[in-house]
């Protein structure tokens, strides 16, 4: 049995998501969508070092699931689609959120996230009855506006997958069991967008369809499995905050027969980060019956002609953020003071190494510290020059920015030739590193 939170815990709780979302907009990473016109409530805008961030999870996802394996394939489909898609998909019906709203001041909630389903929360005036809201956004293409020419903003990216499975067959030619990769937009019209990036109505996905014959499901996904979890080692995450549950009957979607949740303990409390689901043949059934083109597999081997089977791992890119940002988050004490630091993996780091002179006036140091961030960055590009206010300052900020190494210039690297000091965050510790050694010596520190 979970034990109630004191009231102690919920407020640190709500002290490190207002922390980390203070320090993303201070030092460049998120920004409210729209700030200056009073912001757009579920709409986030990425600032340099948030890009940076973002970029690496990317990479490390992209590296993971496409560029070293040979069976699967990347796809980049539109975000506009026919509207029929949608139909088949069951998200024109079916995809939808009970909405109430208050018959005092208005406000609109999701029926399912109140613990009082009659009081308004915000000012305990009556609740109406709930009805559904269709959460995707709804636009129309070309310069008529009818019911022939409505879209949608897509409200995830798998049915762009299902919808050019047979693109990638008569192009690609590839043999079962095969999959289709997928980073991009995708947008929901949320009731109550909360939490920063937990839940948006703008966010990015990186999604897998990984086809295969129905006899292999369980084996397939349990491999995807433990990819799942080895992802959430690449990016750095802490293993302890990340829980496996296994969706029940009746809490599935409708077309999974499988469905395990990866839930991470973000300061709000436990909640989804990513999902693998066994969607059956379901969305490949539906869009041959909708579009009538023939969306099955032939066995050269077997002569066997079926519907292949999905097995899909789905990953939320912000929400990746997020996991990363409040897990990184420190708070110590060194050299006697309180210090705010990132402890970000160096996999992820916007930057990897910040290299600085040790006064910015001295010219002989400037042209040295230069020298070597030019090194430097030809082997780590994810490198920074900085010469900015005093030497700690510069940590101070590099430390908050979740930097791994700072290399100083000093005098002794000139008048001695004695090499230059190498510091890592998260102990503060300094060692004297020489020239034609610190390449090496900090790209073993950033494996």
């Amino acid at each position: 049995m979970l034990k109630k939170e004191t009231a102690a815990q919920m407020n640190e709780k709500t002290d490190v998501m207002d922390a980390v979302i203070s320090l993303a907009k201070r030092r460049g990473f998120i920004f409210q969508g729209s700030e200056i016109y009073g912001g757009l409530a579920g709409t986030w805008d990425y600032g340099p070092l948030g890009v940076a961030l973002k970029n690496n999870v990317r990479r490390l996802w992209w590296k993971r699931f496409v560029d070293t394996r040979d069976d699967m394939f990347g796809l980049d489909a539109a975000i506009l689609m026919n509207q029929n898609a949608w139909k088949a998909s069951g998200h024109v019906s079916g995809f939808s959120d009970p909405l109430v709203e208050c018959k005092k001041c208005q406000h609109r909630f999701r029926a399912d996230q109140l613990t009082d389903p009659k009081k308004c929360p915000d000012c305990g005036g009556q609740l109406g009855e709930a009805r559904q809201f269709n959460m995707m956004f709804k636009t129309h293409v070309g310069a008529t506006q009818d019911e022939t020419s409505i879209s949608y903003l897509r409200p995830e990216t798998a049915q762009g997958m299902f919808v050019n499975f047979k693109n990638i067959l008569d192009s690609q030619h590839p043999k079962l069991p095969f999959g289709l990769a997928q980073i991009g937009k995708a947008f929901r019209n949320e009731i109550a967008p909360r939490d920063f990036l937990f839940r948006a109505r703008e966010f990015e996905q990186m999604e897998i369809e990984y086809f295969v014959h129905p006899k292999d499901w369980e084996k397939v996904f349990a491999h995807f499995q433990e990819e799942v979890k080895a992802f959430i080692a690449d990016v750095g995450l802490d293993v302890s905050k990340v829980h496996e549950l296994e969706v029940p009957d009746g809490d599935r979607a409708h077309y999974s027969k499988r469905t395990i949740d990866f839930e991470f303990d973000f300061p709000f409390g436990r909640k989804e980060l990513y999902g693998l689901a066994y969607r059956t043949d379901f969305d490949l059934k539906q869009h041959s019956e909708f579009s009538k083109v023939d969306l099955s597999y032939y066995d050269e081997e077997t002569k066997e002609r079926f519907i292949p089977h999905c097995i899909e791992p789905s990953f939320g890119l912000d929400r990746t953020v997020l996991a990363i940002l409040t897990d990184a988050y420190t708070e110590d004490t060194l050299g006697g003071e309180t210090r705010t630091y990132l402890k970000l993996s160096p996999s992820v780091a916007p930057y990897t190494v910040a290299v600085f002179p040790l006064l910015r006036n001295k010219p002989q140091l400037v042209e040295k510290a230069r020298e070597i961030f030019k090194m430097i960055k030809k082997t780590i590009p994810a490198a920074i020059f900085d010469d900015n206010g005093n030497i700690g300052k510069r940590y101070r900020r590099q430390d908050e920015i979740g930097t791994p190494f700072c290399v100083t210039i000093d005098f002794d690297t000139i008048e001695k030739g004695a090499g230059v000091t190498v510091r890592d965050r998260d102990t503060g510790k300094q060692e004297r590193v020489t020239e034609n050694e610190l390449i090496s010596f900090l790209t073993q520190k950033i494996k």
